[in-house]
């Protein structure tokens, strides 16, 4: 029997669509879980589950017991967490204890998620992989412990002799999104038709399904060190809502909002959410990052990779389609 492929985050939406596509090639697939995780994405998989945590190298070292690969997508994503402190230890220390595992037990290929939020930004353009960037102009705590956390793979690469690819997806949307991610639930709330007004921002907006082949292409064909942007289409906030609306036959948001009313606004709803719980609908550092057109080029992965997306209309409408098969959107 094959070496399997050791997935993290499989539970999740980007690590299940790569498990999904894994096992469409024939692929023999372990994946890691917490114990409390919902296992909703890998329920009807025929894959092995084993049980451990970011947090817990003992049994890292023991999910990667056999393993030829390692995929490592597991992340603690949200823009806004009560204890930025835990976020860190997971992403960035859980992916330092995970990359020493993969070097002891001699894995032959790692491919890391990263995130197009550890790039640059081009103000009135286009990001790629060599656009500068810094800890410095990261907001918030997942974009912070995200650039880290490459920061990580890339030292080992280079000094440790890591056998590492590194993947950053733009913002996936499609099947899958159970929890739902923040792009998810602005999806479920415009298709809902409760997102009145927007703000002038902009997304790279990629199929799901897309960013798992483009791993999946990494790992046949990444050169060790390179990263890869796996995105889709640049589109404003204002032309999502609008296909969204044409999707779900609902109006689009006519009014755009100025960020500096909504400041006062995002300061209660998490002081309200730290003192009560959940998560709250606008944050501070939404708005911060909302300042810039987050626009990518998927040109290398193309070149180097064969990479290809399908259009965002195909995207968004699967996302939609989804959420309305969960009863998230009527």
């Amino acid at each position: 029997m094959a070496a399997p492929v050791l997935v993290t985050g499989a539970t999740g939406f980007v690590g299940a669509a790569i498990v999904r596509a894994l096992l469409a090639r024939g692929e023999a697939v372990r994946v890691l879980a917490r114990p409390t995780s919902d296992r909703r994405n890998v329920a009807n998989l025929h894959v092995e589950v084993v049980e451990g945590r970011l947090e817990d190298a003992a049994s890292l070292r023991k999910a990667m017991e056999g393993c030829r690969v390692l995929i490592h997508t597991a992340a603690d994503y949200r823009i806004w967490v009560p204890d930025p402190a835990a976020m860190m230890m997971a992403n960035v220390e859980g992916t330092r204890a995970l990359m020493t595992a993969a070097l002891a037990e001699g894995v032959e290929r790692v491919v890391y998620t990263s995130s197009v939020a550890t790039l640059g930004h081009v103000e009135g353009g286009t990001a790629d992989e060599d656009t500068p960037s810094d800890i410095s102009d990261k907001v918030g705590p997942y974009k912070q412990s995200k650039f880290l956390a490459e920061e990580v793979v890339r030292r080992m690469v280079a000094e440790q002799g890591l056998p590492a690819v590194i993947c950053n997806p733009s913002t996936p949307v499609g099947p899958g999104d159970v929890k739902p991610t923040p792009t998810g639930r602005m999806i479920v709330e415009a298709a809902s038709g409760r997102m009145p007004a927007y703000v002038d921002t902009g997304l790279n907006i990629v199929h799901v399904d897309d960013v798992a082949e483009g791993h999946l292409l990494a790992l046949d064909k990444g050169r060790i060190g390179e990263r890869y942007i796996l995105g889709g289409d640049n589109l404003t906030l204002a032309d999502i809502l609008n296909r969204i609306a044409g999707i779900t036959g609902g109006r689009p948001p006519l009014m755009k909002l100025p960020r500096w009313p909504l400041y006062p606004l995002a300061l209660g709803a998490e002081t309200w959410a730290r003192l009560f719980g959940g998560e709250p609908f606008v944050t501070m550092d939404g708005l911060k990052m909302s300042r810039w057109h987050m626009f990518f080029s998927s040109a290398k992965a193309e070149r180097e990779l064969g990479y290809r997306h399908r259009p965002a209309d195909e995207a968004l409408d699967a996302a939609v389609e989804w959420f309305k098969s969960i009863g998230e959107v009527p």
